[in-house]
């Protein structure tokens, strides 16, 4: 009886192995590579796939190269302009500010000749006007707080005086204007600021 019985193992073995089931893009791969053998069989094709891949690397190589000479080309660029724009910045403001000289100088050659209080009064305010409309251009804006309340922001307090008349915190006097440009502080305004008596 034991002889009819099977061993199980014994069936595993007699089974044909069939080929496993390929990897996608597996048979590509092989194909690709037999065709390169078969195309260039020996060292001949080697050497030439070597070479091919020589010139491509040299190929990126060079684009790399041209790609890091023209970010430094722009980057020397940039500084140029930046360095350019700093330096002359200013130019349109200082050729208004020439006139307001112009004016000025012009009122001091008039004064030594037959001046009066008067005229140089005169003189002054035009040339301040001048001034005042050149700033304004240029958006320089005035702080002027008097009567207004105490803003540490825009007004630098002097002093305090005590008063009955207004709120605490107040303005009472403005020593020395503001000034801001694009509503950026530059030179914050002076002033006296109330207190309780």
């Amino acid at each position: 009886m034991q002889a009819d019985q099977k061993n199980p193992f014994e069936e595993a073995v007699d089974i044909e192995v069939q080929p496993s089931a390929s990897v996608p893009g597996e048979n590509d791969a092989t194909a690709a590579v037999e065709e390169s053998v078969e195309m260039a069989p020996g060292e001949g094709g080697l050497e030439e796939a070597l070479a091919a891949a020589e010139q491509d690397l040299a190929k990126h190589r060079d684009a790399m190269l041209r790609m890091q000479a023209e970010m430094e080309n722009l980057r020397k660029r940039l500084a140029r302009d930046a360095e350019r724009t700093r330096k002359f910045a200013l130019e349109r403001i200082m050729k208004d500010l020439l006139q307001v000289r112009d004016s000025m100088e012009r009122g001091l050659e008039m004064a030594d000749e037959s001046a009066t209080v008067e005229s140089l009064r005169e003189g002054q305010e035009l040339t301040l006007k001048m001034l005042a409309k050149v700033l304004q251009e240029h958006d320089l804006e005035a702080i002027e707080p008097l009567g207004q309340p105490f803003d540490p922001e825009w007004h630098e307090a002097m002093t305090v005086l005590p008063s009955d008349e207004v709120e605490e915190n107040t303005v009472l006097e403005v020593l020395q204007k503001g000034y801001r440009l694009h509503d950026r502080l530059i030179r914050p305004a002076m002033v006296v600021v109330s207190r309780r008596p």
